[in-house]
């Protein structure tokens, strides 16, 4: 984890990776929840047996449940001090590049893209790359966009 002792600080790093996290696996019981919190019951998703015909050869991840372990993944690779609110503002071009199967372990590599102001705090654009143990290609790639708002 890197500690950054204030939001100046975290800015002098702009252009630099601020880390790796850990790995993390995706679990049929984590796919199984995401389905059931947002609808999304696609076969390839919860049908074991018909994504086990697939050329998967098993289920895999939604592309959104991917790119929602970004907060959680982050949260392990920085911090700043002296901020009061951390809001998720969104991402610019996701793409999911590999299917994350069944079991299958993720983890984000950071890089601290740019720190601006925004109204009462500032903007931090990171690009994140969502690697999946294994692979030759990461799961996904995003611009991840979080407003620090001091403390």
């Amino acid at each position: 984890m890197r500690r950054f002792s204030s939001i100046d600080a975290l800015k002098a790093a702009t252009g630099e990776e601020l880390g790796v996290s850990g790995w993390i696996t995706v679990t049929q019981e984590m796919i199984d929840r995401f389905a059931a919190a947002t609808g999304d019951f696609q076969w390839i998703h919860v049908d074991r047996e018909r994504a086990r015909r697939s050329h998967f050869g098993t289920t895999i991840a939604h592309g959104f449940l991917t790119l929602s372990l970004l907060a959680q993944l982050r949260d392990q690779i920085y911090d700043v001090d002296g901020v009061a609110e951390r809001i998720n503002y969104g991402c610019d071009r996701v793409r999911f590049l590999a299917p994350v199967p069944s079991g299958g372990r993720v983890r984000l590599r950071l890089t601290l893209a740019r720190v601006e102001p925004w109204r009462q705090g500032m903007r931090v654009d990171g690009a994140c790359t969502i690697e999946l143990d294994g692979a030759p290609r990461p799961a996904a790639v995003a611009d991840h966009i979080v407003l620090l708002i001091p403390a």
